[in-house]
């Protein structure tokens, strides 16, 4: 890919060449894995600074897990998918890169381009779509918008790591062919059209070899994408010294690992030829060069900058799919008195999924705060209805004293084995996460968390901690709790990120503080999670009466003008490290729906998930939104899609299914360690259409509040292999209010000799048209994607017919192209 034709690019190479001459082997060596969770090794003496790479893809944490340097909490992967416009995706990936630059960050760990394969998949949050079209033409604008704002991207995870269940250790077997025209071709776009300069590569195996050891990172990724850039790990995927043979190049996280000296010692005895070490070296010299971290190079101007805040508020509001609207939204904010706001996940909500991927913004706005802002003069009453909250909310800073200081937050001491302090922090959070940084967690023995709680109202709540290991709990000087907590399953991040809690129900009264210790006494390891640790002391609601919970939700709501019911999913059932048992919501959310809408018929339902989930009451509602995990100011993005102040813009990128029993493409279990793709290339909506059950929503299903109808198509009648095909749709504005549409672009080609997907899509676009107004919007059909893969891209020529609508079944324009090879 690096063009040495250019005077310019020919002296960068001639730059990597000076400097690799003046490494020792054991300094190319030592630049092959991290300096330490979060950055690459500096040499000073050739002028190469540390690289800082940092969790993404929703926002950029940065190298240290603080509050205290609090980051942007963008909507959710599959909210922006659901916008269906690249344009917004570089916007987002722009304001990403922003929030990297502020934050000294030189590569943001994403975009995540593997495929919703199954809707059980515990991390589709944090992915796309269930079509590599729309998948690869997002990761394109994405990857534009961070590296245009001189940011590197990686997209990830390379390659079919498409599900969390033994995600280590899992053999995924798939075909070439579903590989090159499903689980590949993102990457490859990334590659080709966006010259992405990381590439992460993945826990699992493909076809029985781990992935970063597997010939897939040679080719197609270097041979015939031209891929220049560096092969970063996931975090412990490097799990021998054969793979420094194969075209991995930085294992992360350092300084220890299976490379370092096993690998000098390897090359001096001619096991390993240092060509091998060479090569991944001139990589990692030319993504310093690119981000500003070697010699002479500073880091590119910012080129693409908005407000932050701003961007994330529209980019919900965007991605919010109206599913089902009976004349019901938008509201009139001047004809409401009384409002009721139901249910656990309007007040906690979820405005990202768990994991890795976490960020720490400043404030979240919660649908119940969104509306209250938005509607000073109507009385918002709110109910929790469903107690759906597993885990700990953390206590906030206002209602916490730090005992030693007198300021608002907490203290935590770190101990030695003697019980002598040797570092304390003062927080702001109580969801304490230590992963990088100067935090002595590896010499520690023991870690208090204390400060003064202070309760708003006469309430009885659960209150505890999470962490994996022996903690105690005080309250007001009495010990209430003293376990020992074993990890929930066995996958390492999961038990890491989100720990199993211990907590004690309280009755506290308004007004009189209370004293909270919490002691953990943190065992020496040498696993890879050394280093690192996860503690939580927080709250959730006492359960006394779940029948009690709900009766009283719709007594809130019978009064109501309105009724807003959020439901959603909890950091048990969508998080990295492990897959959803079913689709179903969790706990008695579907209930609650059900008696609120029988006492008010004006109820409106926000789905609060990151991934499909079973809407068993979706025609006995109002309307139904999915919100998806929208950011930080998804709350007030909530609001302006109520009230009609903004259009809920989102349409399904992945099919919803009315029952798990329906869905033709489920399991994510392996079976003696293989997860066999046996599907082929028939996953999501390509799935659904050769069923015989109908999904609840198919892939491109979203409402507007206004109709904008297809009104025309033209294509041209032949089109040759390798170019594209433009096709033309005019549309019409039949409403009185501006508004959105996606207009989809499927290919068919039921004669086919070689088996094929009842239709695929080939191409889609946003277009927006003012109240009674015309608009045409031109989608460019790469005729590649009417090839197939057998051992070569191989082009059959002959009529395919062109589906144009908005959903994968509601296409009521086509047109025929005869497709032609190209003359030699």
């Amino acid at each position: 890919m690096t063009d040495l034709t250019t005077p310019r690019d020919l002296e960068l190479e001639q730059e990597i060449d000076s400097v690799l001459a003046q490494l020792t082997l054991e300094e190319k060596v030592l630049l092959l894995s991290g300096r330490d969770f979060w950055s690459t090794v500096p040499i000073e003496r050739v002028g190469l600074r540390s690289m800082v790479l940092s969790d993404g893809p929703s926002g950029v944490r940065g190298p240290e897990w603080d509050e205290r340097s609090p980051s942007l909490n963008l909507p959710s992967a599959s909210a922006l998918s659901a916008a269906f416009d690249p344009a917004m995706a570089h916007r987002y990936g722009a304001v990403a890169a922003c929030e990297a630059r502020r934050k000294g960050v030189d590569v943001v760990l994403g975009p995540t381009v593997n495929l919703h394969r199954s809707p059980l998949g515990g991390r589709h949050f944090e992915a796309f779509s269930e079509d590599p079209v729309l998948t690869g033409e997002l990761a394109v604008a994405y990857v534009n918008g961070l590296q245009d704002n001189g940011v590197g991207a990686t997209p990830k995870h390379y390659v079919a790591n498409d599900s969390e269940t033994d995600r280590f250790t899992v053999d995924v077997r798939v075909s070439d062919r579903s590989l090159r025209e499903l689980y590949l071709l993102a990457f490859e776009k990334a590659v080709v059209e966006s010259r992405a300069w990381l590439v992460m590569s993945a826990y699992n195996s493909i076809n029985g070899v781990t992935a970063t050891e597997n010939a897939l990172l040679e080719t197609p990724l270097n041979s015939e994408w031209g891929f220049d850039g560096v092969v970063v790990s996931d975090w412990t995927a490097v799990r021998s010294l054969a793979s420094a043979s194969a075209s991995q190049d930085l294992a992360m996280p350092g300084p220890d690992g299976p490379w370092g000296a096993a690998l000098v010692d390897a090359v001096e005895r001619g096991d390993i030829d240092v060509a091998h070490v060479d090569r991944k070296v001139r990589r990692l010299l030319r993504l310093a060069q690119r981000v500003g971290a070697l010699g002479e190079h500073a880091p590119a101007p910012l080129v693409h900058v908005e407000d932050g805040l701003a961007f994330a508020r529209s980019a919900a509001a965007e991605g919010t799919v109206l599913l089902e609207n009976n004349g019901e939204l938008p509201w009139n904010a001047s004809a409401l008195r009384r409002v009721a706001v139901l249910g656990n996940n309007a007040d906690v909500v979820r405005t990202q999924g768990g994991g890795s991927a976490t960020v720490l913004p400043e404030h979240t706005v919660s649908p119940l705060e969104g509306l209250r802002d938005a509607l000073p003069g109507v009385e918002v009453v709110y109910s929790v209805g469903a107690v759906n909250q597993v885990g700990l909310a953390g206590i906030p800073r206002e209602r916490m004293t730090n005992p030693v200081t007198g300021a608002a937050g907490a203290r935590v001491s770190f101990r030695d084995g003697d019980g002598v302090e040797i570092f304390h922090e003062d927080r702001l959070a109580t969801e304490l996460v230590w992963f990088g940084g100067t935090a002595p967690i590896a010499e520690a023995r023991e870690i208090e968390v204390s400060f003064s709680y202070l309760p708003t109202q006469d309430e009885r709540i659960d209150i505890g901690f999470a962490a994996t290991g022996h903690g105690r709990f005080w309250i007001d000087g009495e010990l209430v709790i003293d376990e020992v907590v074993v990890p929930d399953g066995e996958d390492l991040g999961a038990a890491f990120l989100s720990p199993a809690t211990r907590t004690t129900s309280v009755d506290f009264v308004a007004g009189t503080p209370v004293a909270i210790r919490f002691v953990y006494d943190s065992p020496a390891r040498d696993d890879a999670l050394a280093g690192a640790l996860a503690l939580n002391v927080g709250t959730r609601p006492t359960v006394v009466d779940e029948d009690q919970l709900i009766a009283e939700a719709a007594e809130a709501a019978r009064d109501a003008d309105v009724a807003l019911v959020v439901v959603g999913t909890n950091a048990r059932v969508e998080s990295e490290g492990f897959d959803r048992d079913d689709l179903a919501l969790p706990g008695r959310q579907d209930d609650l729906v059900r008696a609120v809408a029988a006492v008010n018929p004006r109820t409106v339902v926000l789905v609060n998930s990151g991934s499909p989930v079973l809407l068993p009451w979706r025609h006995d509602v109002a309307a139904v939104l999915v919100g998806w995990f929208g950011g930080q100011e998804f709350g007030h993005a909530v609001a302006d899609v109520l009230l009609g102040l903004a259009e809920p813009g989102g349409r399904l990128p992945t099919t919803w299914p009315a029952a798990d029993a329906d869905v033709p493409v489920l399991d994510t279990v392996p079976v003696d360690g293989e997860l066999v793709y046996d599907e082929g290339i028939h996953i999501g909506y390509r799935a659904w259409l050769r069923s015989p059950v109908a999904p609840a929503y198919w892939f491109g299903h979203g409402l507007g509040y206004t109709t904008i109808e297809l009104e025309s198509v033209s294509a041209p009648a032949t089109a040759v292999a390798g170019e594209t095909i433009d096709v033309t749709v005019d549309v019409v504005n039949r409403g009185d209010r501006d508004g959105k549409q996606v207009v989809l672009v499927f290919a068919e080609r039921p004669d086919s000799a070689v088996e094929r997907a009842v239709r695929w899509l080939v191409g889609f676009a946003p277009v927006r048209a003012a109240a009674g107004e015309k608009a045409s919007v031109d989608i460019s059909v790469p005729t590649r994607l009417l090839a197939t893969w057998d051992e070569g891209w191989r082009y059959e020529p002959g009529s395919y017919t062109l589906r144009v609508g908005t959903t994968a079944v509601e296409l009521p324009f086509e047109a025929a192209v005869e497709l032609t090879e190209a003359q030699a």
